[in-house]
Formats: structure tokens, sequence, C-alpha cells
């Protein structure tokens, strides 16, 4: 069945890891210019107080998409083993339960947000200058959100069966689609933000229906309906490693409301456009380191479960080394760029007299902010492919652990006490601090992991 995935134990590593990583970072930074497009449409047609919008919205749909992503993910680990072992059947039964995990959480949770959703837009950040964007924006998006978890769990289970191409026409098509809609509703027909969200939703539905056409017609994963019925065992598993994920993409979301609420606190709505717009750059920014950590998990968990461990050893070296080009790369851009980069968001023609007040204090803010948050950018890739090695190879919980390090153990802390002293600077200072402490961490605990585990190998 896996004709496939059984080069990932068989190919030159090197050469695996551009198969994988290209497709990847492609697919990623297409979703990645989706979400940028986004912003732009909707800060220059529609005013840099629907970016604030759309800001606040980002965690509850963050968090329910994650569901997919972290049964995606941990599901795909499982999976990747099962197929390097020569185990097909345990492969089908934890793809279906996948599936059904994903569907009765994620179900679930867009229902509870729905009903609260005027109390969580408050409590996400929302005041009054913006909160009625926001909830017309959040009401839509939620309506679609339990497509966008199958479409993030299902784009892992194509990577984990060795068919990355699919995987990232699975990103580019919404995208696309995604782009086309924003400007036909928002600038066409002036819909405003009910347009940004119905633009949304359409790349959802978009990317539903590729995920659903590849498993029908193009997998090799084939299903019964006994598959799709929970296993406790099964289930038990995807969830060791789906927790990580799921805790990586909670604790982001747990940040993303503190962020917006000490941004409120200690600044206004333009500080939190001006974390908006940053957000949007920290995953277009880094989509090929991103993409390169992608690629290497199929192959880290591939080789891992057929004992090859000099493969592995090889797969971390090579990772780090692309990787680490390519933010060097990065860093560079956004030292010298941040101003442009800026001013891409903002329009100053035919606007009223606020949004051009609002405009001119965002460029004033957001370039230095992107300059200090993007900082320690060419460390954070031994801490990325670090806590991806503990997760491609089964162990949970260092994988968990290391996977909180940045957002948990540090940048949570930071941001709660430096702005008591620094003010909204504090909160763009604690980006690079904690970056820096989480590679730290992460190293000592991949170097000591990889003289332990990775000598010896059967075959």
């Amino acid at each position: 069945m896996a004709s496939k995935s059984k080069q990932l134990g068989t190919a030159p590593i090197s050469k695996l890891l551009i198969q994988q990583a290209v497709p990847a970072s492609i697919g990623i930074l297409v979703m990645s210019l989706n979400m940028i497009v986004d912003t732009i449409f909707v800060g220059r047609w529609i005013g840099p107080l629907a970016i604030s919008a759309i800001t606040v919205v980002i965690p509850i749909t963050f968090f329910i998409g994650a569901i997919g992503l972290a049964f995606g993910i941990g599901g795909s680990s499982v999976l990747s083993r099962a197929l390097g072992s020569g185990d097909n059947d345990k492969a089908l039964r934890v793809f279906g339960n996948q599936i059904t995990l994903t569907l009765l959480i994620s179900g679930a949770l867009a229902l509870i947000g729905l009903v609260f959703q005027d109390r969580l837009i408050e409590f996400f950040g929302a005041d009054k200058s913006f909160k009625d964007l926001a909830l017309t924006y959040y009401r839509i998006v939620l309506y679609g959100i339990v497509m966008l978890a199958m479409c993030m769990m299902g784009n892992n289970v194509i990577r984990a069966e060795g068919k990355p191409k699919f995987a990232m026409y699975a990103m580019i098509i919404p995208a696309i689609g995604n782009i086309f809609m924003d400007y036909l509703l928002i600038h066409v027909f002036d819909f405003g933000m009910e347009g940004a969200a119905w633009a949304t939703f359409t790349s959802y539905a978009l990317c539903f229906a590729f995920i659903l056409w590849f498993f029908v017609f193009k997998s090799e994963l084939r299903l019964s309906v006994e598959c799709f019925k929970l296993k406790k065992k099964i289930v038990s598993e995807i969830n060791s490693l789906s927790a990580v994920t799921l805790a990586r993409q909670g604790v982001i979301s747990v940040l993303t409301i503190l962020l917006n609420n000490v941004l409120i606190t200690y600044g206004d709505a333009m500080d939190v456009a001006s974390y908006g717009i940053i957000n949007r750059m920290l995953m277009f920014a880094l989509f090929p380191v991103i993409g390169v950590n992608q690629g290497f998990m199929p192959i880290a968990g591939y080789n891992y479960g057929a004992d090859k461990f000099q493969r592995v050893r090889k797969a971390i070296n090579t990772s780090i080394i692309y990787s680490g080009i390519l933010a060097l790369i990065i860093f560079a851009v956004i030292m010298l760029f941040p101003e442009p980069i800026v001013e891409i968001f903002i329009s100053n023609r035919d606007s009223s007299a606020e949004n051009l007040a609002n405009n001119k204090e965002l460029l004033a803010r957001t370039p230095n902010a992107l300059r200090w948050v993007f900082a320690a950018t060419p460390v954070i890739v031994i801490q990325l492919i670090g806590a991806s090695y503990f997760q491609a190879t089964g162990k949970a919980i260092p994988a968990l652990l290391l996977s909180l390090t940045k957002q948990g153990f540090f940048l949570i802390p930071l941001i709660l006490i430096l702005p008591r002293f620094l003010g909204v600077f504090g909160v763009w200072i604690s980006f690079p601090i904690a970056d820096v402490l989480s590679t730290v961490v992460t190293g000592y605990y991949l170097r000591r992991a990889v003289k332990r585990e990775l000598v010896s190998e059967s075959s």
C-alpha cells in the first residue's frame, strides 16, 4: 500500500527534505500570502480597526482549527511509524480515528463558540471601537470552522502518506479562492467585514472539497466503516502526541488573548492592529523555515519507526542547516525594510479623516515593533526542529514540554511582567528574549537525545 511512503526510508536525506519541504513551503507561502492579502484588503478597504477586529477573532478560530491540526500531526506521527514498520492495518485505523475525533470535538467547540459569541469577543480583547466589526467576522467564519479543522487534519495525513505535492495543492487552492473572493466581496461589492468573513468561509469550503476528493480518488489509504469506530488504544496513542500540538496551539491562543488585552490596557486599538500585522508577518516571513520543519517530521518519523537511526541524525542536521540559512535571510530583510512592509497594509487614498489618522499612527508604531519581534529569528530553528524531533519519534512528554517552552514557559510570563515597567515596548522585547531562552533549553535536550538514542540500528 505504501509504495510512496517507502521512499522515506531509502532516498537520500537531502533529496527527501527538498521533496517534502518545498511543497510544504509553497503551500505555507500561499496560505500565509492569503492571510497577508486578507489583512491588506481589510486594512486598505475597510480600515485599521478592521485589522484589530480580525486580530481578536483569531484565538478562537485558531484553536478550533488547531483541533484538526493536533489530530493531524499527532495521528500522522503514529501513522508514519506504522507505515515504516509495515503495519498497514493500524495505519488505516489511525486515520479513521483521526477523522472521527476531529469531527466530534471541533463541532462541539464551534457550537459553544456560537452560543457564547458576545462574551467571548469581549474576553478576547475587543473594545467598543471595533467590537461590532469583530462579531460580524467571527460569526460567519465560525460557521465553516469544522471544515477548516478537517482540512488541517487531512493535510498532515496526506504528507505522512508521502504525497507532499497534494498537501501543497490543498493549501494553494483555498488561498487563491480567498484572495479572489476578498477582492470581489470587499472591493467590488463593498460588503465590508461580511465580505471578508464570507471569503474566508469560501476558502474553508474549497480546501475541504479538495481534501475529500483526494482521499476518495487518490489516496492509498482505503477506509472501511470499521476504521471510524474509536478504539481506546489508538485514541490514547493519538491523543498522547496530539496533546503536544493542541497544547502548543492552545497556549498560542491564550497568548494572543493575553496580548490583545495587555495591548489594550497599556496602549490602544492601534497597538492591537500593529500586532495583527506582525502576527501575519510571522507566518509569512517564516514560511520556508516552517516548511523545512514540516518536511522533516515524516522523514524522521518513518526512519525512526524503521530503526534507521543514522538517517534520523542526518535529517536533523540537514534540516537545521537548511532552515538556519533561510532564517538568516529572513532576519536581514525584516531588519532592513520594516517601514515598506508596514506600508503595504495601509492606504491613504479615499480614506476618512479617522482612517488617515489611524494609518499614520500605525506606521509610526509598527516598524520598530516588527524589528524587535524578529530580533532572534536566526536561532529559532533549533527550537523548532528539536521539538519536532521528539514529536515525530513518539516521545509525547518531551515534545509537549519543549513545544511549550517559548510561548508557555517564557513568553507569557514575560508579557505579564515587562509591560508593567516598559509599557507596550515590554510586549515587543519579550519575543526575542523568549526565543533565545527556549532555544537554549531545546538545544540541550535535543543534543542529549541524539547522543543517547540515535546510535545503533537494526538495519
